[in-house]
């Protein structure tokens, strides 16, 4: 029986090919923004929880200004962090070893060539402040001044024309430095060309022999990270004499920071997903218009059939057919043109050196889609079903 319902669905679209195409746009165009924009959002949400993976999760970060700890990102900090900070720290229940760390956009030349890069401050025990990151080479020693470790793009030939490796020379801020060392590909181009150099070479450097731009505190092991984090904020904050929610400095773990990350992005990706939505319900509308229409043209053809002893179940399912069917082919045209985008995002995001975003294609994310057009169409056509299963046979041969 399904089968004859679908023949005859088949039959009529197939003799309205043009406006069945123009009715399928409007679903399509939906479910592929939909899927593309999840499974990019889902990739960058991976590649997030890779990058906090790396740093290591009995790590605290401190950073100047309030905010969430992005406020030294966005240049608005009002307060600062120093050596006494650091003591300070290094002495909270629960940690094990501090590290200062600054950093600040550069000068950097090899040969003839002058570009700007970040350029971070590192102390000589840098292996347990870089987490997970393999380094080709070696990292700071004691005693060691001019040296650098550099970014894998510097390494590649990304950055300047030449590969700068192991015992390679090159300036900063018209200083020379030996590269020892490089780390690893991390995927970011920022990260990936970044270079490091010993921490009190950079305060020289820069110029900032007081001013610590973030500390990094390590949590000894069987201490809770987040308990840790509430003690050092709790010691900065009657250190500086201030009140609870007016810290000007945060405090977080490095779990903290990849749930705020997360948090935000799934904020984003909720906004883009219900804006691809009103794509969605214009495909419906389309696909309900088409019914109506189709309802229209079929008025005898729908008498006939009554005539001759199709009950009003029938006529419901055939047209339920054809409208599901036009949102089940959107659906399936949708999925793979947004996964198609998706994948072109993350080739576009490979070139221009941020291997570390992958589009997240998951079977469910498919079955999302293909569902959730089937059911739009389905949803769309059940009101001219209904006018459809409704009308008389006799009024319905009269219809002209």
């Amino acid at each position: 029986m399904i089968s004859d319902y679908l023949s005859f669905v088949l039959k009529y679209i197939g003799q309205r090919r043009l406006r069945s195409w123009l009715t399928v746009i409007g679903i399509f165009i939906g479910i592929a923004a939909v899927i593309s924009l999840i499974s990019i959002s889902q990739g960058m949400q991976e590649a997030i929880s890779g990058q906090f993976q790396m740093l290591g999760t009995d790590k605290i970060i401190i950073m100047p200004g309030g905010g969430g700890g992005f406020g030294s990102m966005s240049g608005s900090s009002t307060g600062k962090l120093t050596d006494s900070d650091l003591d300070l720290i290094g002495k909270v229940r629960g940690v094990e070893d501090t590290a200062g760390m600054t950093y600040k956009q550069a000068k950097v030349s090899a040969g003839n060539e002058v570009k700007y890069t970040f350029v971070i401050g590192l102390p000589a025990k840098a292996d347990w402040v870089i987490g997970n990151l393999e380094i080709n080479g070696r990292v700071f020693k004691e005693g060691d001044r001019y040296k650098a470790v550099v970014g894998d793009t510097l390494v590649q030939g990304g950055f300047f024309k030449k590969e700068i490796k192991s015992g390679s020379s090159i300036e900063i801020e018209n200083q020379a430095f030996k590269v020892v060392g490089s780390v690893q590909k991390i995927g970011n181009r920022q990260d990936d060309s970044q270079i490091y150099i010993p921490f009190d070479t950079a305060r020289d450097l820069f110029n900032e022999p007081d001013e610590i731009g973030m500390i990094y505190a390590k949590v000894q092991e069987g201490f809770d990270p987040t308990t840790v984090a509430d003690r050092i904020e709790s010691e900065m904050r009657d250190d500086r004499d201030l009140k609870k929610g007016e810290e000007d400095f945060s405090v977080q773990t490095a779990a903290q920071l990849a749930d705020t990350m997360k948090n935000i992005l799934g904020i984003i990706q909720t906004i883009l997903v219900g804006i691809a939505g009103i794509s969605l319900l214009v495909g419906g509308v389309g696909i309900m218009n088409t019914m109506y229409t189709s309802v229209l043209e079929r008025t005898r053809d729908i008498g006939i059939m009554k005539a001759i002893g199709a009950r009003n179940s029938d006529v419901l399912t055939i047209f339920l057919i054809e409208s599901g069917l036009f949102g089940l082919t959107g659906g399936v045209i949708g999925c793979i043109l947004g996964l198609g985008i998706a994948k072109g995002v993350e080739i576009y995001a490979n070139y221009a050196g941020y291997s570390m975003l992958k589009a997240s294609i998951n079977p469910w994310l498919v079955l999302l889609g293909l569902g959730l057009a089937f059911g739009i169409g389905c949803l769309s056509g059940v009101l001219p079903a209904i006018q459809a299963s409704k009308l008389k046979p006799a009024d319905a041969l009269r219809y002209e």
